[in-house]
Formats: structure tokens, sequence, C-alpha cells
């Protein structure tokens, strides 16, 4: 989910589904089992009182009853809470466009409902409506069916050295999921970014719309993308700002994120060579960090501030994360002195947090850990690594590796919505990304033909909400008229 970000600097008729039966009004904590009726058909959202109230900005709130399992629609079932910012102009609401700020977590109603002020203009004439997803726990806000666990948080673990440690680390994982699946173990297996698609298509029908008009941003747009596989027919626009890519098969999905790590390199050695307060100014940055990147990995490097080696390998996860900041400045400035200190040995410029010292972050991996890909032994995330060494040899796309693969080793459920392409039958997509995000969102963008993919040079995140006025300018166009700027088009 993005943080609010300040304003970055500007260059620059929906039809309706069948008549809709009454709602049958249930608790956001309620669920059932029985004869209900698939998600969403034959319920209608009747708008009334949020939770906590309108917010002092005219939210109104209605719950939703869907299945725990979309594959067995008669099955137990939750409740979504589903917010609406209604129209403001004179004529009313023209259409709906749905939003989702980003995740994992899912608080979509109280994110809308303190920055309602970035779609003021597309007020004007559409509804703006969000929900609440499924699971979100207890005390993060959220208002739908709670899995209310730690989320199987798992400690960012060392890159094993052979199969005995990757089985440890699996066995690890494991333990610290099953800790939480154990809350609620069907809605734990049912917390994929499919499954909140399936949720977002009986929000679409219970809204009576026949195709959606979407506004996905940050891990909202891997919901996105699964939405529009899942349901093409049902997408009318699709903007997604500041995403990752969902739509590659295999290995190819993080090997484009390996090649963006390695982009971010060369952006810091282009800083590095015009900026005198970079320590390997006048350097040659890529030779240095190559030698000493082989160097940790033949003898690694001691970090004295926490008490580890860090071999190559984790000097370029803990690069990645730093290349690719929010708001680089002194970060970079720390990043070249942190080079030159390991190079004298102490490689403890690269540790953010000593008690916590491999690269990358602990992952929420109720969601992460079912929509993508990960090792079944550890010969299956060596072969991933080396292959990312060869299409990124700075970074290697190390923090992936981290994060998302070796975190999810052992989960204790299946993945359930790996990367793959979108169908043809989805209509041209806008995306747009500050220079950090923008590979990956053009990439989940073009897999669509006719996509148009904007890009910023400058830092933040989520450049809709953060109040870029050429985007918003261009989003507000195509959710409206489905109208794109034209390729190339910059912010």
């Amino acid at each position: 989910m993005p943080a609010r970000p300040a304003a970055t600097a500007s260059v620059l008729p929906l039809t309706i589904a069948a008549v809709l039966s009454p709602l049958l009004s249930a608790p956001a904590w309620a669920e059932e089992a029985g004869t209900a009726a698939p998600p969403g058909r034959g319920q209608r959202l009747d708008w009334g009182a949020c939770p906590e109230g309108d917010y002092g900005i005219g939210m109104e709130c209605a719950t939703l009853r869907v299945p725990v399992d979309h594959d067995k629609p008669r099955g137990r079932h939750i409740t979504l809470t589903v917010g609406r910012l209604p129209a403001i102009g004179d004529g009313g609401a023209e259409g709906t466009v749905v939003v989702n700020p980003g995740g994992p977590v899912g608080i979509g109603i109280e994110y809308l409902a303190t920055y309602g002020d970035a779609f003021t203009g597309l007020r004007e004439d559409m509804d703006i409506v969000t929900w609440d997803l499924r699971g979100d726990p207890n005390g993060h806000g959220g208002f739908s069916t709670a899995l209310d666990c730690h989320w199987g948080y798992v400690e960012t673990p060392r890159f094993p050295a052979d199969q005995a440690a990757f089985a440890d680390l699996a066995a690890a994982n494991r333990a610290t999921a099953q800790e939480c699946r154990a809350a609620d173990p069907a809605l734990f297996d049912h917390m994929s970014s499919a499954d909140h698609a399936d949720d977002l298509e009986a929000v679409r029908a219970a809204l009576g719309e026949r195709r959606l008009n979407l506004h996905m941003t940050s891990y909202g747009g891997v919901i996105g993308q699964s939405y529009a596989r899942q349901y093409p027919e049902r997408v009318r626009t699709l903007y997604l700002d500041g995403v990752a890519d969902h739509t590659g098969e295999g290995d190819a999905v993080y090997e484009g994120f390996a090649r963006d790590g390695d982009a971010a390199f060369g952006r810091f050695a282009d800083w590095c060579a015009a900026e005198e307060a970079c320590a390997l100014h006048g350097q040659d940055v890529e030779r240095r960090w190559r030698a000493l990147t082989a160097g940790a990995d033949a003898d690694p490097i001691p970090a004295s501030v926490a008490g580890v080696d860090y071999t190559g390998r984790d000097l370029k996860a803990a690069a990645v994360a730093v290349l690719t900041a929010e708001r680089p400045g002194a970060t970079w400035e720390a990043l070249a002195e942190a080079v030159v200190a390991a190079e004298d040995g102490d490689a403890s410029g690269f540790v953010r947090d000593p008690a916590h010292p491999f690269p990358g972050s602990p992952q929420p991996g109720v969601v992460e850990c079912l929509d993508w890909n990960r090792p079944a032994d550890h010969a299956q995330a060596e072969a991933t690594a080396a292959r990312l060494d060869e299409v990124a040899p700075n970074t290697g796309g190390r923090l992936q590796m981290y994060g998302n693969i070796l975190s999810c080793a052992g989960w204790p459920a299946p993945v359930a919505n790996p990367p793959g392409p979108l169908p043809e039958e989805v209509p041209p997509l806008l995306g747009a990304g500050t220079w950090r995000e923008f590979g990956s969102t053009a990439r989940a963008v073009e897999d669509v033909a006719g996509s148009v993919a904007i890009e910023h040079d400058g830092p933040g995140h989520g450049l809709y909400w953060g109040g870029n006025a050429c985007v918003v300018a261009h989003a507000d166009a195509y959710l409206r008229t489905r109208e794109l700027p034209p390729p190339g088009t910059a912010c």
C-alpha cells in the first residue's frame, strides 16, 4: 500500500445488470453455511452508515456475503465490508470506479476515507467504491471477516547453502505459518489474490455493473491482474499504478524484477559519476562492486554490528533495498560509504536492522505465498539464483530470492495464483510508475496489446494517490472514456 507521498510535479456509460433482490444483511463478523446464492448474485449493496461513521467525507458502507471457497458457493460464507464515496456532481453518478490502494493488508475503506480527496475530480460524475479485503487481521482497521493471527510473518533467512539448510528453512517457515493457519484453516488456504479477485467479482455483481472500471495501486495491482485473468469480459478499464508484474511465466517474472534491480544500480553508478558527495566519485563503480561481491562470496565479510558475515549474495540483496528506495538522497551516499567500508573489512553499513540482519523484510506470506512460485528444494532455488545472476550480474534479484521466494519455502498451503499472461480479450490497460517501478508496471500493462504505461522520472510510490496532476488527468480520462495517452507519455 502506498504511503501518502507529497504531490509530484506535473508536466502537463456502464449498463446495469438484472434487477437485484434485497441483501441478506449480516454484521461484519457473521458467518454461515447453507444454501446461499453464488457470490454477489441475488444480493444488492444496501448503503448505510460505516462502522466508524462517514469519516467526514461522506463515506457509505454496505456488507456482502461471499463464500470462503468460491469453488464451493454453497459452503461457508464470510462477510466483506464495501465502502463508497458517492459522486458529488449535480448530474449524479454516470459510472463506478472500484479502487484498491494496495496491500496485501487490505484496509481499503479507511485509506479511501483518509485520502479520498485524491478522487475529487473523478467524483464529479463517478462513484468511488472500495472494499476491505478478506482476512485482514483485527487491529489493522479492516471491517471484513478477519484471519486474526500474526499473518505468518517469516524472518528473512540466510540463503541456504545446501539441501539440509533448505529443509531447515522450509520447516521453520511451515511451523510459523501453521500457527496462523490454526486460527482458520479454510480462510488461510483461500487468501490469494485470485480469491480477492473472486470477491471483487461478487462486488461487481452486487453493484449491478456489467463491467468494471478498476483503479489498482501497489499490491492491489496483483488483484487487478488476477481479476483480468479470471474475468476478462468483465473489465471495462484497468488502471495500474506502481505495481508488481504478475504476468510472466516461470522464472520470467523474477528475471524482470532482477533487471529492474540492475537498472537501479546503473542509476546509482551514474549518480556517483556526477556527485562529489558519493564516496566512489571518480571511480569505476561497477568494477569495484563486482570485485567486492565476488570476494565476499569466496570469503564472507564480517558485519560486526550484527555479528554475522555477509556473502556477495547478502550484499547484493541489501544493496537492492537501498538502490530502489522511494527517495534515494542520503541513502545512496550511505551505500557508497558502505561499499568502501566493506572493502576495508566491515560490512556493517549494509545492515539495516541488527536484530534482523539478512537483507529484505519479513514477508506477510498469507497472501504472497499463494501468489508467487516458490522452490521445492535447494536445487530449484539455486537454479533460479543462477539464472538471475546471468540476467542481472550486479544485483541478481537477491531481494526477491530472500523475500518472496525463500520466505515461502515449506508454506502449508499450495501456490493458488501463480503469475501468468492475461487473456487476449482484456481491453487495453493504462499504467503509471515512478522510475523505480516503471519497468514492472510497464511489463504488466504491455502484456495486453494497445496498452500504455506512463513514466515519471522521479521518486515516490503511487502517482495518482500522490497527486501527480499529469497522471491524474490521463487516468481520469481513461477511466471515463477509455481514451489512452500516446505511447511514450511521460509525466
